[in-house]
């Protein structure tokens, strides 16, 4: 797994920087001393499927942090007060590290993450997802859902018929569905290809229905893997 670390504390940082490196499921991509520098590398387009977060920082904390993105990869918080554990659960946090924490720890909640990861694979096989909505399971085929939208803390999966919000992240969808199908076009936005009726400068034209179009942005880092994943003859 792809990580980094946010943390204003040096020392903390430097331990868990550590602990990485020692920890072979894991690789080091970037370690941050603010959480404002971490939305620049998160607009980047590297591939990040999990971030340790520290709360208490100047500037931004770990909270206006979590509430600044609507799509977030896994988050382990590393805290010195367990005060924001119940704030930090809110938004589905993998888990919750107390400083001072030991390596037997740390790698505990490094399994949690990587156990979250598989199950997110699993569940994707196959030609449909369920979902939850309105207290139920709804069965969707991938053929059906046309983009899916970031919206704060939740997503809203868009089909011909309906429009489903559930309380998810980006990457943890984006994990759900098939890569060769669906593709990231936008920090924002996840396209089924098949949907895609034509491409615009920077803007895919999605179309609803026989006469509606949806127009959806594309990325400046995304476009050229969005080319390269159509099959796109130029001349």
């Amino acid at each position: 797994m792809n990580c980094i670390i946010i943390d204003d504390d040096s020392f903390v940082r430097k331990i868990t920087e550590d602990f990485v490196k020692k920890t072979e499921s894991l690789t080091l991509l970037h370690s941050l001393s603010s959480a404002v520098e971490a939305i620049n590398v998160l607009n980047s387009s590297e591939n990040i499927d999990l971030i340790f977060l520290d709360i208490e920082m100047p500037e931004m904390s770990g909270i206006d942090f979590l509430n600044a993105l609507g799509s977030l990869p896994q988050i382990i918080i590393i805290s010195s007060k367990d005060k924001y554990a119940i704030d930090a659960f809110e938004y589905d946090v993998t888990d919750y590290l107390l400083k001072p924490f030991v390596y037997s720890r740390f790698c505990r909640a490094v399994n949690k993450a990587l156990e979250r990861q598989e199950k997110s694979r699993l569940h994707s096989k196959g030609d449909e997802i369920f979902i939850k909505h309105n207290f139920s399971l709804v069965k969707l085929k991938y053929a059906d859902i046309l983009w899916v939208e970031a919206m704060e803390n939740y997503v809203i999966i868009n089909t011909y018929d309906e429009k489903y919000t559930i309380h998810f992240t980006m990457r943890a969808i984006e994990e759900k569905l098939p890569p060769k199908q669906f593709v990231r076009v936008h920090r924002s936005f996840i396209v089924n290809t098949g949907s895609i009726h034509s491409i615009e400068d920077n803007t895919i034209q999605i179309k609803t229905s026989d006469k509606a179009k949806n127009s959806i942005p594309i990325g400046k880092s995304y476009k050229d893997n969005l080319l390269k994943d159509l099959n796109v003859i130029l001349r």
